[in-house]
């Protein structure tokens, strides 16, 4: 019996199991695996509690004292739950989570006492080498340091073989550089706040705090955890490098929204309730386009937050859709010729005084501070649409990326025909030095902004940054890639551009002592200047990409080219004035990301070689052997050789494809072989990039198709029991 043949089997034999519920309501256990608010003040002192609340909301420093007490409290509050074992929870750059567990305990003598100290919550010390760096750390320097970051708060992790406390933290070399995604994130976070509270203070004095606010919607495929290991594919690169259309894919569009099946809405069930222990606020499910394919979205929160709440919430879907006998697919696009999956980022800013800065208010006053925010995002994005297509490229995404089913990989900004109208009518305004004109556009244009937008801005999925009413959805993030690293980015450059135009203004304030009017000139130019980059139509059209060449709008296809805007004079001296990244951070990230595409395609082209070469020929061969002896014996018994043509067609059809497909795959193999480089931190900028766009060109564009081409036509050809994969119709629709 095949590995397809026992999969299948398993399938069909699977029983629903019952998720217990945990409460009545939400309300009964949200949150009650996080150390918030509520345990913080049943398990600590009073000056304790107020002390750590004031070090979150005001981003303070804490001192030893404090961390011990915090420690003491957040260990009794774990082990009343159960928790044997406390870990650094962290982010390094293998774009995964990282973990090392330690007990709760000490020797005292010969006594086994409960210890949880202040020192070994605020600070410890994991093996830094062996992660990717980019050149930043030797092998042999191991030493790296964790610390908590208090912003996030601590959480249990409740697995099969216990439980353990999690305490979210950066990650730092010994001489202080960031091995991770939290560190230069919450860098980033503390330069848009302090490039934009001076922008906030020129409509209201009263602001004190910026907030960047995010909403991740995460898509994903579910299949039979039975199937999935017997797909060698999967389990090794995340996608299916071979598998031919079936009949029906999602062209009835009916799996869209469509009525969810009691195994996955148990599995749902099961994720949204564990989720909600762990504080992370789920709200939506709903069948997504492809077959099999599905999404799930929190609440927005503090974009920190969001980005660990994502991470944690990949992790734990993976660990209960085990337990569902399903695994899980965060790959891009691990099935050809249906819909990839995206992480839709929505991006917001708000004030500490509820001010959304992205959402129109109900006076001239408000609505020119969403003019204000909103016109420098677009020209931030406009200036900056290389970085951002560079923080969103990888091995997984160029698969997707402009594939008729998510933004296409030119950069471009969709805002809606209102919206658009009011912009055209401030860039053809005549108000420089004009008191009327500028009462006379806040009074007729900027005024009428709340009607103009109540549920009136429609969405472009074709778009990779759209406006949507009160925020910016970044579509083009891939399903697979941790949030942070984009976001990171475009915080920077949203506060790089908040400082150019604090000083405009500044400047034309003391040309025409009128605020407003130096505000909506200087607003004008970005508009006239960033024009270029909005476009409100049909993103996958080949007319919107001779249009987007005619108007200078990069179109860069794979993430080797695209890699390159991350590492430009003009990038890293951004990066390092906005204290983000110094120049050796992001030159390091230029060369992991580089690096790990490499390995990628790496992988990928090794699977495909060896799934032709030892499942697909031999099954191919065999089933070749059965026509010629079925043919050999037509021929002895004197049936006429015209009836029999057609299967002797057959055979030389099918024996064409073996040729190719052991041909190219051969090829392929020595071609892996004689590309060097795929080592996380080794070699050097130039080295890892031609390494790069050897695999891309080399390997990914001279054989992947080629060689699938061949293997998809076998499967058409071949006996069905004869073949050896799961095929598509099992997968995404059984």
């Amino acid at each position: 019996m095949s590995n397809r043949t026992k999969a299948l089997d398993a399938l069909l034999n699977r029983t629903i199991s019952k998720v217990e519920r945990a409460g009545e309501k939400v309300s009964d256990y949200y949150g009650s695996n996080v150390f918030g608010k509520e345990a913080m003040q049943a398990f600590l002192m009073k000056h304790t509690f107020e002390k750590l609340t004031d070090i979150i909301e005001k981003d303070g420093k804490m001192d030893e004292s404090i961390a011990n007490e915090v420690a003491a409290g957040m260990k009794n509050w774990a082990m009343t739950k159960g928790v044997t074992h406390y870990t650094h929870w962290f982010q390094p750059l293998t774009g995964s989570t990282a973990e090392k567990h330690d007990a709760f305990f000490k020797l005292n003598g010969d006594k086994a006492v409960e210890h949880f100290s202040g020192s070994a919550l605020a600070q410890q010390e994991p093996d830094a080498s062996s992660f990717p760096n980019g050149g930043i750390r030797n092998t042999f320097e191991a030493r790296g340091y964790t610390a908590w970051d208090p912003n996030s708060p601590a959480f249990i992790f409740d697995g099969l073989a216990g439980k353990t406390l999690c305490i979210p933290t950066i990650f730092v070399s010994y001489t202080g550089e960031s091995l991770d995604y939290k560190a230069p994130l919450l860098k980033s976070l503390h330069a848009l706040e302090d490039a934009g509270l001076p922008v906030c203070r020129l409509f209201e004095r009263n602001i004190n705090r910026l907030h960047t606010t995010l909403g991740i919607e995460q898509e994903y495929f579910l299949i039979d955890s039975a199937l999935f290991k017997a797909r060698p594919d999967l389990v090794m690169a995340g996608r299916t490098v071979f598998g031919h259309a079936p009949a029906r894919g999602q062209q009835l569009s009916d799996h869209y929204f469509g009525s969810i099946s009691d195994r996955v809405l148990n599995f749902m069930v099961d994720v949204e309730q564990e989720a909600h222990k762990l504080g992370i606020p789920l709200t939506t499910r709903h069948n997504e386009v492809a077959p099999s394919q599905f999404e799930c979205a929190p609440m927005f929160a503090r974009i920190n937050l969001a980005c660990d709440q994502n991470q944690l919430l990949m992790d734990l879907m993976d660990k209960i859709a085990k337990k569902h006998n399903f695994a899980i697919l965060f790959h891009e696009k691990p099935f050809k010729g249906v819909n990839g999956s995206g992480k839709h980022n929505n991006w917001s800013l708000s004030t500490d005084t509820g001010i959304n800065l992205l959402s129109p208010g109900k006076t001239p006053k408000n609505n020119l501070m969403f003019l204000t925010f909103f016109i420098n995002t677009i020209k931030a994005f406009f200036d900056n649409a290389d970085m951002i297509r560079a923080a969103i490229a990888s091995a997984g995404n160029d698969h997707r990326l402009g594939a008729n089913e998510a933004p296409p990989a030119i950069m471009s900004v969709f805002l809606g025909e209102q919206l658009n109208r009011i912009l055209n009518e401030i860039e053809n305004s005549d108000f420089v030095n004009n008191d009327d004109d500028v009462k006379n556009l806040m009074k007729h244009g900027i005024k009428s902004l709340p009607e103009i937008l109540l549920d009136n801005t429609d969405r472009n999925r074709t778009s990779p940054f759209a406006f949507t009413g009160n925020k910016f959805e970044l579509r083009a993030v891939g399903s697979a890639a941790n949030s942070a690293f984009v976001m990171t980015v475009l915080n920077t450059i949203v506060a790089s551009q908040l400082r150019k135009f604090m000083a405009d203004v500044e400047q034309l304030i003391g040309d025409t002592g009128n605020k407003e009017t130096a505000i909506l000139t200087v607003l004008q130019g970005y508009i006239k200047a960033s024009r270029a980059v909005r476009f409100e139509g049909n993103g996958y059209s080949q007319e919107w990409a001779d249009e987007a060449k005619r108007r200078k709008l990069p179109n860069v296809r794979n993430t080797p080219e695209a890699l390159k805007a991350l590492v430009t004079q003009r990038a890293v001296k951004l990066f390092r004035e906005e204290k983000v990244f110094t120049s050796s951070e992001i030159n390091a990230r230029y060369m992991v990301a580089l690096d790990n595409y490499a390995l990628k395609i790496q992988i990928e082209g090794r699977i495909m070689a060896e799934l032709a070469t030892a499942y697909i020929v031999p099954a191919a061969v065999k089933y070749q052997n059965v026509l010629i002896n079925n043919l050999k014996g037509q021929k002895e018994l004197g049936i006429d050789a015209s009836i029999y043509e057609p299967q002797l067609a057959l055979v030389n059809e099918i024996s064409g494809h073996i040729a190719g497909a052991k041909s190219l795959a051969d090829a392929l193999s020595y071609a892996i072989d004689g590309l060097e480089g795929g080592e996380h931190g080794g070699g050097n900028q130039v080295e890892s990039y031609n390494t790069a766009l050897g695999y891309c060109n080399d390997v990914k564009a001279a054989y992947f198709d080629a060689l699938r081409h061949h293997v998809d036509s076998l499967e058409t050809l071949i006996d069905d029991a004869s073949w050896p994969l799961p095929k598509y119709r099992e997968m995404l629709f059984m």
